[in-house]
């Protein structure tokens, strides 16, 4: 019976049909591991262009209200707060 099993496991293995459908399918999982990852790559990115994009603004921000008077600061700030 182990006999027949490994001769019938050996006849598929040398035939190219069946071969050729194992290399697709290991290119095709291939393929989409690596779309995975680069897709994965590419969101960190964006979102680390993102927040240094935000972090220049609130830098930009913050210098602008330092830079204006006391006075003109609290006028400036005054017109954003709730009473």
């Amino acid at each position: 019976m182990v006999e027949l099993v490994t001769a019938l496991i050996e006849s598929f293995l040398h035939s190219p049909v069946v071969i050729a459908i194992g290399v697709g399918i290991v290119a095709a999982a291939g393929a989409w591991l690596q779309g995975r990852v680069s897709g994965a790559r590419k969101e960190r990115e964006k979102q680390a262009a993102d927040e240094a994009q935000a972090r220049t603004i609130a830098d930009q921000v913050q210098n602008d209200v330092g830079a204006l008077p006391a006075d003109a600061a609290r006028q400036e700030l005054g017109k954003w707060s709730r009473d």
